[in-house]
């Protein structure tokens, strides 16, 4: 009984981590934050790993019904978490030039950066839908079994994300520290560089949901 948990707790932090992606989500999240003091960063990496496996749980236990009751589809679900990460990276692309947090003040009102911790530092920046179709698989796969291998199976998907979470925290909470050692044109490039991925990675989820819906049509 227990082999089997242990068989699925690498199997979920393995289909979960190049979803979440830590370290390469770390850069967009410093862009997205901006110029903050290092206490900011780290409270805010707290709140969005708490609440990352807070959506994860929800998503694991009630979120095949919830998108039932809603009427959405996985696609659709892709469609619109596409549209908007691509539009975060568009306005992102387009900002101005902003000084790297070695170089410019720390002094100014945080709160505009405490707003945006659920959204949209941890959806759909951090989980998204991705993470909701992979979680969603994860706990099909779960079924079918006895309903001890059932449970051991959900706790093994969220032994999983409190790993990932711990991730999650550090790669966010001690971003600035990448930040203070490129210079700041560089930093600048690495910004539009990482907005345009991120125009990218939203393109692809919303492809991703569309190229199904049209494969669904009737020929």
């Amino acid at each position: 009984m227990f082999d089997y948990a242990l068989h699925f707790i690498p199997l979920a932090f393995a289909a979960l981590l190049p979803i979440v992606n830590p370290v390469g989500s770390a850069l967009i999240f410093l862009g997205i934050v901006g110029v903050e003091p290092p206490a900011v960063y780290r409270q805010l990496a707290l709140r969005i790993a708490i609440n990352m496996l807070i959506f994860i749980a929800v998503v694991e236990l009630l979120g095949a019904w919830i998108l039932k009751f809603f009427g959405i589809s996985l696609p659709i679900l892709q469609v619109g978490g596409g549209i908007t990460l691509a539009a975060m990276g568009w306005r992102m692309l387009n900002a101005p030039d902003a000084a790297t947090p070695a170089a410019a003040a720390i002094e100014r009102d945080s709160n505009a950066a405490i707003d945006k911790v659920f959204y949209p530092l941890t959806f759909p920046l951090t989980v998204g839908p991705g993470t909701i179709v992979v979680v969603l698989t994860l706990s099909a796969n779960a079924s079918g079994h006895s309903w001890a291998d059932i449970l051991l199976a959900h706790v093994s998907i969220f032994v999983a994300s409190a790993l990932l979470a711990v991730l999650v925290f550090l790669s966010y909470g001690y971003a600035p520290v990448l930040a203070r050692k490129i210079p700041e044109h560089a930093f600048n490039g690495v910004q539009r560089l990482i907005s345009f991925i991120l125009l990218c990675i939203g393109v692809q989820i919303a492809w991703g949901g569309l190229d199904t819906l049209l494969r669904s049509l009737p020929h």
